[in-house]
């Protein structure tokens, strides 16, 4: 046996008794709970069905599950931060399933092979949507699959938002995100570009639509209160970000310096260091165990040279020199200034400190209401005080994520389809979540993650994609890995266990059933369930069974 089969199974009490015998106690059922995946993702993907597929190379029956929730795979599968993989239970054993670079395969083999959806007849219903980032054109995306007419007003001369201009190419290749795109113009999504909303009831009234969806996103830079003298060179991050996206090349000078601590500042350093800057350092207020971005995100900044100075607040910035003062912090993560002062060099200076949006277009439309930070309040429904229109992500307060605003944007068109339809939409009653505790887990045999491949640090020179992709081998192999928590993929392991043959299979996705006539409620299936797809149900009183007992059948 090899070395690699390990024994990690509930240990089995053979003194516990369980009722067995004539008269039965429990019986066991057949159940789907909510794998930790799926309860993780912000896009909402019912991401172990479409594993299954692929784990069975049924790649398009995948891409269909896929994109019934997220329709763009192959973005995803590239930007997005994966909580499903922190959650994923595999991560107990050898590693977490590899979800994102799987769904990246297929997301990009569906590009490929030219995949699409079926439409909804056409209802009739108009809807106006603002914005063309993620929000929006997936809001736009499940608007138009339900037979609504759609059009989307982008101020901006290109679709995509933020996904265009504030991800690097070599994080997000921009042939990657046009094709994602074209797929939503493909369903008969207008997208008018270069048209900047002033009036938003105006427009409504105009076009004659009948929901507004907002997803203006937010592409304003925060400031601080820098003294700069002596002709500083002090920048944006987002304009940095958005110049490089549009093949310009600011002029930064040899030495960078980074002012900020979340994911907007690496890929600011990282940018920088593409377009010709020796020396590119990363200055934050707090730790890096308090910092917003995520950690892979660093240690790739990290990898390509970034250095970092934690603990400093820039206070003053005089032609090449920035003044900080170095910063306490306590176990709670309080910062405090200590009243120590350093001064470092930089040609210029790239502030990251986030993004806000600008809603003054907004301020007069009746029954707005505001949080502080300038964002729009909305109900369950995602609708604002004023009568059919709906707000959703970076314009409401929400995580500022592109998986998190293309989840928004697909529940605010459920619940705008349900607005035209006269109805309100109600999300399904959740599973129970199942842990790794719950899964039972004889013998385990380690199968290691799949490893996407890397363009070599030396030659990062340019905006070229870092990250390579997985073979179709690979993509199997990784699918494969999956553990299937809390949901039957028909292993037979209950089938198999029965002693008393109360386990009837009903074939090929079609599960099994229990014939409780038979069934002693012994638990042998549900000890061997290895995903948890079987509990065991008290009976509301004692049962007597007819078949023989365990303890009689072993005699």
């Amino acid at each position: 046996m090899s070395e690699a089969i390990r024994d990690i199974g509930h240990a089995v009490n053979l003194d516990e008794r369980h009722a067995v015998g004539v008269v039965r106690s429990s019986h066991p059922v057949y159940v789907d709970l909510m794998p930790p995946c799926n309860d993780a993702c912000p896009a909402g993907e019912n991401i172990q069905a479409w594993l299954d597929h692929a784990r069975a190379g049924d790649w398009h029956g995948a891409w269909q599950v896929m994109t019934a929730d997220n329709p763009f795979p192959a973005i995803h599968g590239r930007v997005c931060y994966h909580p499903c993989e922190g959650a994923c239970n595999r991560g107990s054993l050898d590693g977490s399933v590899s979800i994102h670079a799987i769904e990246r395969y297929i997301g990009d083999l569906g590009n490929a092979q030219g995949w699409k959806v079926a439409r909804a007849p056409a209802t009739g219903k108009k809807v106006l949507v603002v914005g063309a980032g993620p929000s929006g054109l997936s809001a736009a995306w499940h608007l138009a699959v339900r037979g609504h007419e759609v059009t989307i007003l982008e101020a901006g001369p290109i679709a995509g938002g933020m996904m265009r201009f504030a991800i690097p190419a070599y994080r997000l290749p921009r042939d990657i995100l046009a094709r994602e795109v074209a797929r939503v113009e493909e369903l008969g999504v207008r997208i008018v570009l270069d048209h900047r909303v002033a009036d938003i009831l105006a427009e409504q009234r105009a076009g004659g639509y009948d929901a507004v969806y907002l997803a203006i996103g937010a592409q304003v830079g925060r400031h601080v209160d820098i003294p700069a003298r002596d002709a500083a060179r002090v920048m944006d991050a987002l304009d940095l970000l958005r110049a490089a996206s549009q093949g310009e090349k600011p002029l930064l000078g040899r030495r960078v310096a980074i002012y900020g601590g979340g994911n907007t500042a690496m890929d600011a350093a990282r940018t920088a260091r593409r377009l010709g800057a020796s020396d590119a350092m990363i200055i934050y207020r707090r730790d890096a165990a308090h910092m917003p971005a995520h950690a892979f995100e660093a240690q790739e900044a990290e990898e390509e040279g970034i250095t970092f100075k934690w603990l400093s607040s820039i206070k003053d910035m005089t032609g090449e020199d920035i003044t900080v003062e170095k910063m306490a912090i306590d176990d709670k993560g309080k910062v405090t200034p200590t009243g120590e002062y350093e001064t470092l060099k930089a040609d210029s200076l790239v502030l990251a400190l986030g993004q806000t949006t600008d809603v003054d277009f907004l301020r007069g439309v009746p029954g707005l209401e505001f949080a502080p930070d300038g964002t729009l309040i909305v109900g369950e429904d995602m609708q604002t005080g004023h009568p059919g229109l709906f707000a959703g992500g970076d314009v409401t307060p929400a995580t500022r994520s592109v998986t998190n605003a293309v989840g928004l944007g697909k529940h605010a068109a459920r619940h705008i389809d349900a607005w035209l339809n006269g109805t309100r939409w109600e999300h399904p009653p959740r599973h129970p979540l199942v842990s790794f505790d719950d899964l039972h887990l004889p013998i385990f045999d380690d199968a290691l993650k799949a490893k996407q491949a890397e363009t070599p640090i030396e030659q990062r020179t340019g905006f070229q994609e870092v990250m390579g992709g997985l073979t179709e081998a690979e993509a199997l192999h990784e699918a494969g890995r999956c553990l299937s928590c809390g949901n039957c993929y028909e292993c037979d392991n209950c089938y198999a266990a029965c002693p008393e043959d109360a386990i009837t299979k009903l074939g090929p996705g079609m599960g099994y059933s229990v014939n409780l006539s038979l069934c002693t409620g012994c638990r042998a299936c549900f000890e061997q369930c290895p995903c948890h797809a079987i509990d065991m149900v008290p009976e509301s009183a004692p049962v007597a069974v007819a078949g023989p007992s365990l303890s009689e059948a072993v005699q």
